[in-house]
């Protein structure tokens, strides 16, 4: 048996870091503070030099404006989802297992923070998903870091959004804080709706290692 090879993001040691955890091979985070940077900042400044070899490499000025355009929409929703208080993002990326000649499969790791009204864990973890519309797959569970709902939706964007008019499936993470006053969203995206199953496993996987400690009890 080959033991899972795990690799320690130097985020790790961030000793401004609220909840720790771990993802599964195939996702890669998104550098929201570059992606979303003010113009003149150092941030923007790197964001720049990453790009520029590739528009340097675009074969015909139409795929440079493109480019442009489709960086352009992903900044705009990157800010749409800050602007409600994700504060991580990811994109996975992954072979399809069940069917090895299909496409491969693309979804989308998102922590948020929500404020809650102070209460106990359990229940403030209830009311998150019980009050969301349209969830459903609801379930309590017992984790490593306290109580937890796992819940899941389906959504379509409307047709004069700029979003694909795919079914986007959502399966969702309600941890709450142990300060009871915050609650930790963890959610995967992915328009793979028959890989609902695989995905519901995927999530769970990530949230049964968060940690609201420092699990290496190296911060201050």
């Amino acid at each position: 048996m080959t033991t899972p090879q795990i690799l320690l993001d130097e985020s790790v040691e961030d000793v401004r870091a609220e909840c720790w955890f771990a993802e599964p091979h195939g996702f890669m985070p998104m550098p929201l503070n570059s992606f979303l940077a003010g113009p003149g900042s150092s941030d923007a400044e790197a964001m720049r030099e990453a790009v520029a070899p590739l528009l340097d490499g675009a074969p015909s000025e139409l795929v440079r404006q493109r480019f442009v355009a489709q960086l352009a929409l992903g900044q705009r929703m990157l800010g749409a989802l800050c602007g409600f208080g994700t504060v991580y993002c990811s994109v996975g990326l992954h072979r399809d297992d069940i069917d090895p000649g299909g496409a491969h499969l693309l979804s989308l790791f998102t922590i948020s923070w929500r404020d809650t009204n102070v209460a106990p864990r359990g229940v403030t973890a209830a009311r998150a998903a019980t009050s969301a519309k349209g969830h459903t797959h609801i379930t309590f569970e017992e984790l490593p870091c306290g109580p937890a709902v796992l819940s899941e939706n389906t959504l379509r964007y409307a047709a004069e959004s700029e979003l694909p008019q795919l079914p986007l499936l959502q399966i969702h993470a309600h941890l709450p804080h142990p300060d009871c006053k915050r609650l930790a969203v963890l959610t995967v995206s992915t328009t793979a709706v028959a890989r609902r199953e695989e995905y519901r496993a995927l999530l769970r996987g990530i949230v049964d290692t968060v940690r609201f400690e420092d699990p290496l009890g190296a911060a201050p």
